[in-house]
Order: C-alpha cells, then sequence, then structure tokens
C-alpha cells in the first residue's frame, strides 16, 4: 500500500514506479542544494503547456535538449541575461546563460512532495524510524557494523547476513519467550 524511505530513495524513477503501482511514497522534505546568494529553481517557474520555464525577471528559458540521463536542459538567451540586473543572482556562466534541468519524471517527485503533507502519509513515515532505522541503529551500536575489518564483497555479504540472521534469532527469542508467571 505505501513505502516509507529517507532521502538517497528519492528519486523520479523510484517514485514513478511507486505511483504507478499504485503505492503511496512517504518520502522526506529534502533542501535545494543551491549556492547561498543565488536563486532556487523552484523560483523558476514551470509552464505545461508551453513547456519552458520564467526566469524571476520574466524571462523565459526554452527547451535545448534531453541528455541521457533523463533531464530536459531550458536555456535562457545568452544577450538578454548579459544585461539582466539579477544575473549575480543567477548564474556563474561565462556566457552568461542559465541552465535549469528537470527530469521527464519530474511529476511524480512533486506528487511525491505534495502527498507528504497529507496526514495519512505523515503516520507512515513516522513509523520508518520506530521500524527500518532501529535495527540499523542496532546493527552499528550492537553488532559491529559500524565499519568492518574484512575486504571484498563476498565476505562482507557473509558477515552482513550472519548479523542480521543473529539479529532475526534474537527477535524470535524474545517473541517466544514468556517471563516468569506470578504464584
Amino acid at each position: 500500500d505505501a513505502v516509507a524511505a529517507d532521502a538517497a530513495y528519492k528519486t523520479p524513477a523510484i517514485t514513478k514506479y511507486l505511483i504507478e503501482n499504485e503505492m503511496t511514497p512517504a518520502l522526506p522534505y529534502t533542501r535545494p542544494r543551491t549556492k547561498e546568494g543565488f536563486f532556487r529553481k523552484h523560483e523558476y517557474v514551470y509552464d505545461e503547456y508551453y513547456d519552458c520555464y520564467i526566469c524571476p525577471s520574466g524571462e523565459i528559458l526554452n527547451y535545448s535538449t534531453t541528455t541521457k540521463e533523463g533531464y530536459r536542459e531550458y536555456k535562457s538567451s545568452k544577450h538578454i541575461c548579459a544585461n539582466c540586473p539579477f544575473l549575480s543572482q543567477c548564474t556563474e556562466s561565462k556566457d552568461h546563460q542559465k541552465v535549469v534541468t528537470r527530469h521527464i519524471w519530474q511529476e511524480y517527485l512533486e506528487e511525491a512532495d505534495h502527498l507528504r503533507h497529507h496526514k495519512e502519509v505523515k503516520t507512515i513515515y513516522a513509523k520508518r524510524k520506530e521500524t527500518i532505522e532501529r535495527v540499523f541503529a542496532d546493527a552499528k551500536e550492537k553488532h559491529g557494523m559500524r565499519w568492518t575489518t574484512l575486504r571484498g564483497l563476498k565476505k562482507l555479504s557473509m558477515q552482513a547476513m550472519l548479523t542480521f540472521a543473529a539479529m532475526n534469532l534474537k527477535k524470535m527469542a524474545n517473541w517466544i519467550w514468556k517471563g516468569p508467571e506470578m504464584a
């Protein structure tokens, strides 16, 4: 029904898969990764109808190309940006051209961001730290998974499998164990 994950799994491909398979993505807020003093991406308005971006000064960034990673590039006009009063807040490009990228599946990420504010999704995401994160915290703190002295994928896989098998056995023992009965 729903999938709770941390920010590393908040990708266009994963959110597309979840939404298309009718699963609710419970993903966190991710801060914009813009340099200090520059316009953030949300300050450039995307116009779906004309498939373009509008910059904070009102100029249009037209579609240019799609990269092999699936990002559509929208570029500004060099001669217009050269005289713009916001150029220093927009780009450090030597040719005075702003490039904004948008993934071909960006609308799925936007939908996941809208769902993040729903009450049901908030409760699902809150359970993530109680269940999933707890397992990894215990593995790191109590079972030596913070670092390893082993080398090689095969040896590390074996150590991880044995560690998680031991943790599962401890869980099963706790479920089965009955405390002393009162007389």
